[in-house]
């Protein structure tokens, strides 16, 4: 009687927007596994079967109340669409634009444009200070945006508390709760959600076994190593099955060894459940090693957005050159020399080499040579003469610090030399792979 008592106009029942809901979700899960049972997946099936069910009786009542057909599909077709599209979008892309941040009269962003793709895993990278865990609180709904717009898939998000933007944080410090155990800080904000026991120990036990996490379920953080700990952060976020995941510096805490083992466990969950992830660090072997795309930030701005390789082959300017890479690439003064249709670079020394293929510039112009430690040859004749100053043996490689003219330049070599802090060797550059940057607005310059 009171489902026939509702108006034509009237909203419909609340268990659609949560059939919906368990609908997205259950699709999430059998998308990010590929063994799934037909069982496992079966709340789908069941949500969309709900959804007919009350939208039809719907219908009906309003066919008995006079309603008049408007030329479109039945009211349930159109909904039951709106849910299957719903279901096949369980990720997101995220957009900001013109993005700004201040602090009183200070401004700390100026203006930032980021595309993040559907599925891609995202780096902010950049020096302490840059912007770029204030611009993922941003994303979060941690921090007030100023100025500008952040849109998670369609919707514009800047007025929208962070529970409502279905996004789920890694943080730095891994944030769990010390009395619980390793089930409950996974299973918490599915409690705080109201989802069954059924739905939680199922969402639980998934990531437990995506995370390896199994065995330790009853154990409390202080019984964890860091990793651990770093794997259930990491797995209160995976239950969620968020739009987006973002990452705060998650490994700084972690060893170095560890510090490893995890980049490449982060790495295997962005593939395996393919969701959209922005990943914040100042480590640019971290950025180089698990970024689709790397956003290179420094002061407050974007200096280049690009992938790995093309940060790494064709830096924009000096400071993504210089930060992206490691050991960073050797910088030295010169002047670009052009004639009879050659081009030339002179150092201080009185150095002549050939000017890098690639690269533009005008006569006379003072510039910068950009080498890579990893692209230069020892020479018995040619090249530039170098002081040894430190000889670091890795094992697979050489590190050989150097001075010329009082620049630093450091030298990478797979071959074992018998270097002799003190004396002198030539090194020449690989002009094909090598850059040059304008003195004055440190640009590089192309042909």
């Amino acid at each position: 009687a009171s489902v026939g008592s509702r108006s034509p106009g009237a909203s419909l029942p609340p268990s659609i927007p949560a059939a919906r809901r368990s609908a997205k979700r259950s699709a999430s899960v059998a998308r990010s596994d590929p063994t799934a049972t037909t069982s496992s997946v079966a709340p789908e099936a069941g949500a969309v079967a709900d959804i007919r069910i009350v939208i039809r009786l719907s219908d009906n009542i309003r066919r008995q109340q006079g309603g008049k057909p408007d030329g479109q599909p039945p009211r349930s077709a159109r909904i039951v669409a709106d849910v299957r599209n719903q279901v096949d979008v369980c990720m997101a892309s995220v957009t900001i634009a013109q993005v700004k941040k201040r602090f009183g009269a200070t401004e700390v962003l100026h203006g930032v444009d980021i595309t993040i793709p559907d599925g891609s895993f995202t780096v902010l990278v950049g020096p302490s200070g840059c912007g770029k865990s204030t611009l993922l609180r941003m994303i979060a709904g941690l921090e007030l945006i100023s100025d500008g717009e952040v849109r998670i898939g369609d919707q514009r998000v800047n007025e929208l508390q962070p529970k409502q933007r279905d996004i789920a944080m890694v943080f730095q410090n891994y944030a769990l709760y010390p009395h619980m155990t390793v089930r409950d800080n996974m299973a918490f904000a599915l409690m705080l959600a109201k989802d069954s026991a059924e739905v939680i120990e199922s969402k639980v036990a998934r990531a437990a076994d995506i995370l390896g996490l199994k065995d330790l379920l009853q154990r409390f953080p202080r019984q964890l190593s860091g990793g651990q700990r770093q794997r259930v952060a990491m797995g209160r976020a995976i239950v969620r099955d968020p739009q987006v995941f973002l990452f705060d510096e998650p490994l700084s805490n972690l060893d170095a060894k560890l510090r490893v083992a995890m980049r490449t466990e982060i790495k295997e969950l962005h593939q395996r459940l393919k969701t959209t992830s922005i990943y914040v660090t100042h480590d640019q072997i971290e950025a180089m090693t698990m970024g689709d795309q790397i956003v290179v930030m420094k002061d407050g701005r974007i200096e280049q957005t690009g992938s790995p390789l093309e940060l790494y082959d064709r830096p924009a300017n000096l400071f993504v050159a210089g930060f992206i890479g490691s050991p960073s690439m050797n910088f030295l003064p010169a002047t670009l020399r052009l004639a009879a249709g050659a081009a030339h670079i002179e150092l201080s020394d009185g150095t002549i080499l050939a000017a890098p293929p690639q690269a533009g510039g005008s006569h006379g112009q003072a510039v910068i040579l950009g080498t890579r430690p990893e692209h230069l040859a020892l020479s018995d004749s040619e090249g530039i003469a170098t002081e040894v100053a430190v000889v670091e043996p890795t094992g697979a490689d050489t590190f050989v610090s150097c001075r010329h003219q009082g620049k630093e330049l450091a030298g990478v070599f797979r071959e074992r030399h018998a270097f002799v802090p003190g004396s002198t060797i030539r090194l020449l550059p690989d002009l094909q792979r090598a850059h040059l940057f304008d003195a004055g607005t440190g640009r590089r310059l192309a042909a």
